[in-house]
């Protein structure tokens, strides 16, 4: 990875798994790290792990649960000037049964997408002039989502395996629609996605989503010992896409189907490059978070 100045970086969800090791890189550079998590005991215990393993670097936390639109727009009128890196990191992943966030959204749509949209949104006035957004999406984006704007919180006949296709589906199209929205207002923001492969980490054990179902939350973590990379090895696309990636990419492993090895550009469906689907989601997606862009 090339030199870097210290930098202000921002990460979702960065108590545990890729978010941690995605914090912890960046603070063994010196860069100054925030865990923006929605459990602080989790983010301070993370926050002094990674200090004692990077000293040269400054990490502190801050409250925000993506699954409330007040509490994100609480952490953003609170959060630091001049942000350099934000990493939309956080997810849910297919909880037993249809959950709601507090603004009555399905809960992966909510928290993987709507509330990575408003931070986005809220933030953008504090980002530096060459910040970097990448928004953390999953192989999962091919697994047949279905953006049904007519019931695009999936009511009646749930299916969390959808639920969890559609928002990382989601992310994708908000970052590529972001880069294009920049491009045409001239900012030198750039905006990416990435993601891990398959990656041992807690949204497989996780009470709020997959653990949540007993039988799956059990055989889980047998199954990963056989398919998937570490956690530090999950986190090395987002780091990609952060320091060699350009806006409007999407990064991930690059071997065995995507789901391990080293970091390089990754394949999309057609539905995750299409403009026109992005377009309409992020209309919808204004209107559902009542956050708008200053673009």
């Amino acid at each position: 990875m090339p030199e870097t100045k210290q930098r202000r970086v921002v990460i979702t969800g960065a108590n545990t798994g890729i978010g941690y090791f995605t914090a912890l890189e960046f603070a063994k550079r010196g860069d100054h790290v925030t865990l923006a998590c929605r459990n602080q005991e989790k983010a301070e215990s993370a926050a002094a792990k990674i200090r004692a393993e990077a000293p040269n670097g400054t990490v502190d936390t801050a409250t925000l649960n993506l699954a409330d639109l007040a509490s994100v727009r609480t952490y953003a009128d609170s959060a630091p000037e001049s942000i350099d890196v934000l990493i939309n990191n956080a997810g849910v992943m297919m909880p037993a049964s249809r959950t709601e966030t507090e603004d009555g959204f399905e809960l992966q749509l909510g928290t993987n997408h709507l509330g990575h949209f408003a931070l986005t949104g809220l933030l953008f006035p504090k980002l530096a002039d060459d910040a970097k957004i990448t928004t953390i999406a999953s192989v999962a984006h091919r697994q047949r989502p279905k953006l049904d704007f007519d019931n695009l919180q999936l009511e009646g006949g749930y299916n969390a395996q959808r639920g969890y296709a559609n928002s990382k589906l989601a992310n994708i199209l908000f970052a590529l629609e972001l880069q294009r929205r920049i491009d045409k207002a001239g900012s030198k923001v750039t905006s990416n996605a990435a993601h891990p492969g398959i990656s041992s980490t807690e949204l497989y054990t996780s009470p709020d989503g997959l653990g949540s179902n007993k039988i799956l939350g059990a055989l889980a973590p047998i199954g990963l010992k056989f398919i998937s990379q570490s956690a530090r090895a999950g986190s090395l696309p987002t780091i990609y896409a952060v320091d060699v990636a350009g806006g409007g990419t999407y990064s991930g492993p690059t071997s065995l189907f995507e789901s391990r090895g080293k970091p390089g550009p990754a394949s999309m469906t057609r539905m995750a490059q299409d403009p026109a689907l992005a377009a309409k989601l992020w209309d919808v997606s204004e209107k559902l978070t009542g956050v708008g862009y200053p673009l």
